[in-house]
């Protein structure tokens, strides 16, 4: 059983709500990816993801936008990336690592490089946003021999046969988009999001995290009782942009605890 899989199992068990949380590796600075790591954990993240720093990050707001073009004025790239997870491994064996990103930088390394790297490092799955899960059975089967999770995009407007293919091909969580738009972008309609969760549930059996637009604690605890973890990524960078670097990990922990606080109420 993978590591994401443990980690959900245990919640359930305890009757938790997941929390993920999201920085883009090396914003803001390189130095500042393994501290901020573990203050995500010592806020209260269940499992963490860690960007991949790309110049053309479709999926993101400005936010994200923002905090990729930061880590690559450092020249934060993938190989980077394995490195940081290596580093935060050495103190830290129990929270999963997701790695989150685009084609772009795998192919790049290729596909192969990328699986065997993700493993050796300790990371635990991948969320690659262009990467159809129609096109991913061969990368999915890799990842899963290798012990790793491929979890995958669902929108509002995913169709049927979508939701089937990504009940098919994914493992670890599925990552439900709950706006139509990019990451911290406009507001959540929860009766909508529980709405279209129970209709996911009839095809995936695989737990459902809710992201793309949470951004304060009462959001979280209204999704709580619909969705098995929350993701949280912009407001969390918000918090790095507004500190000075050497607070931003306080700044951080500060912040996500008062969302584990909120979601354990």
């Amino acid at each position: 059983m993978s590591r994401i899989a443990q980690t959900f199992d245990a919640l359930k068990a305890h009757n938790k709500t997941g929390l993920v949380t999201f920085i883009t590796a090396g914003d803001p600075a390189p130095a500042s990816t393994v501290p901020l790591l573990h203050a995500l954990v010592a806020g209260g993240a269940d499992v963490l993801e860690l960007g991949v720093p790309f110049s053309d990050p479709m999926a993101e707001g400005p936010v994200i936008q923002r905090a990729c073009e930061r880590a690559l004025v450092h020249g934060v790239g993938i190989r980077h990336v394995f490195e940081y997870v290596r580093e935060f491994r050495k103190t830290n064996q129990h929270t999963p690592v997701v790695l989150m990103g685009y084609a772009n930088p795998i192919e790049r390394i290729g596909v192969d490089a990328f699986v065997e790297q993700s493993r050796e490092v300790g990371a635990d799955g991948a969320i690659v946003v262009d990467y159809p899960p129609e096109e991913c059975e061969e990368f999915a089967a890799k990842m899963r021999a290798a012990g790793l999770d491929l979890i995958f995009l669902l929108a509002p407007t995913s169709t049927e046969a979508r939701i089937a293919q990504v009940a098919k091909v994914g493992s670890g969580f599925s990552y439900y988009v709950s706006l139509k738009g990019v990451t911290g972008a406009g507001h959540i309609d929860t009766a909508e999001v529980a709405e279209r969760i129970a209709e996911i549930r009839r095809h995936v059996s695989l737990p459902i995290g809710v992201g793309f637009g949470i951004r304060d604690a009462a959001t979280a605890k209204a999704l709580a009782g619909v969705a098995d973890a929350v993701v949280i990524g912009s407001r969390i960078i918000q918090e790095i942009e507004a500190a000075e670097p050497a607070q931003a990990p306080a700044a951080v922990q500060a912040f996500v605890a008062g969302i584990r606080q909120a979601l354990d109420e």
